[in-house]
């Protein structure tokens, strides 16, 4: 990994945005913590969660404000100060793209927060944004060959398709892993941080999308310091929506980082895939609740929360150093390689009966704090 030349002079924008927009999102989630519980906007117990007792949801409208607040302001003064070159690769249809199909994805997540839609409205949604992100020029337009030299484009009509299932794919991989305290947070944490990291490499020379992934780091940071075990608020529908598209376009933009992605992500990309597998060859609907997730394994082996929480957490960031050492090529193989070892496990049988350990006694969700489950 070799750092791009002037890579210093964008490391005060990097810090000041991962500053700025920690402390907005760290300062405005209470605030609308305590909105949702005025209008009784919160999750629900029920067989397949693991908090015991209701919690706020939408607190991913904080991490949604404090990113498009400072990203959006950093990209405005960029262009009259010139502190961060900005790629020739990027237009500015893509970074409409990237902040209104956001505050999109954040509104239409609000709305199932409010009014707990059925799945199928939530992936109309979730396809719409995916469709205008596309419009608006947002593409996978190729891959690194693994096979050979090169890389491999692909034709206008197949790449938007690509595309749509990626966005579509990408939030609810994050929907789907965001079962227990500060799973998701901590996950999407981690892979934009990476994200950014690659950004300021010479493989991909982005550092205007450097100071990008930083502002949504700090908003994630501080967000996950009331969303980490006991979870005083969750990010619900509303943030699940809001990470997951953004993540799938900063992969995307300038020069397509998907192959970095799919690694560091890794885990609730695979965990989806596995889960759908194994629902689809059980006759259930891919949609159907159940309690196979990977966290969920992990519980049910007798792990505490905050552990489980902390182990994916770790395998997340080897996965992130993997991204880091290696060619994109080989960050191909290298999430084969992870996708049909997870697949052995998470397709087998299940270990041990499903259980609750003690950790997740409502005693300890007293005064609002809680975990969830999907």
């Amino acid at each position: 990994m070799t750092l791009i030349e002037g890579v210093g002079s964008s490391i005060g924008p990097i810090i000041a945005v991962f500053l700025a927009a920690g402390l907005l999102s760290l300062g405005l989630t209470p605030l609308i913590r305590r909105f949702v519980i005025r209008h009784d906007i919160v999750d629900r117990p029920d067989e397949r969660r693991v908090n015991t007792a209701p919690v706020p949801r939408a607190g991913g409208l904080a991490v949604a404000a404090a990113f498009l607040t400072v990203a959006a302001g950093f990209v405005l003064l960029n262009e009259a100060a010139g502190w961060v070159p900005e790629p020739l690769t990027i237009q500015s249809s893509d970074l409409v793209a990237l902040f209104l199909g956001g505050a999109l994805a954040a509104t239409l997540g609000a709305i199932d927060d409010l009014f707990d839609l059925r799945a199928r409205w939530q992936l109309a949604g979730q396809v719409a944004l995916a469709v205008l992100a596309v419009a608006l020029g947002i593409t996978i337009e190729f891959v690194a060959n693994p096979f050979g030299e090169g890389v491999i484009r692909f034709e206008l009509v197949f790449a938007a398709g690509l595309t749509i299932f990626w966005i579509v794919g990408m939030i609810n991989s994050i929907n789907w892993i965001d079962g227990l305290d500060g799973l998701s947070t901590g996950i999407a944490l981690i892979a934009v941080v990476t994200l950014g990291l690659i950004s300021l490499t010479t493989q991909v020379a982005q550092p205007l999308i450097a100071v990008l992934c930083f502002a949504l780091a700090g908003a994630l940071l501080g967000f996950l310091r009331w969303n980490f075990h006991p979870a005083t608020i969750f990010l619900g529908t509303s943030g699940v929506q809001f990470v997951g598209y953004t993540l799938a376009v900063l992969s995307i933009l300038g020069s397509a980082k998907v192959a970095v992605a799919l690694l560091v992500l890794g885990v609730p990309i695979i965990d989806t895939f596995w889960i759908i597998v194994r629902r689809l060859s059980e006759g259930r609907s891919p949609f159907s609740p159940d309690r196979s997730h990977i966290h969920h394994r992990l519980l049910d082996l007798g792990l505490p929360h905050a552990r489980t929480v902390l182990v994916i957490y770790g395998i997340c960031i080897a996965l992130a150093a993997l991204a880091l050492l290696l060619s994109e090529v080989t960050q191909l193989y290298a999430f084969l390689g992870v996708f049909v070892l997870s697949g052995l496990v998470l397709f087998g049988p299940t270990r041990g009966a499903f259980r609750r350990p003690e950790e997740l006694d409502a005693t300890s969700y007293e005064n609002g704090e809680g975990g969830q489950g999907r």
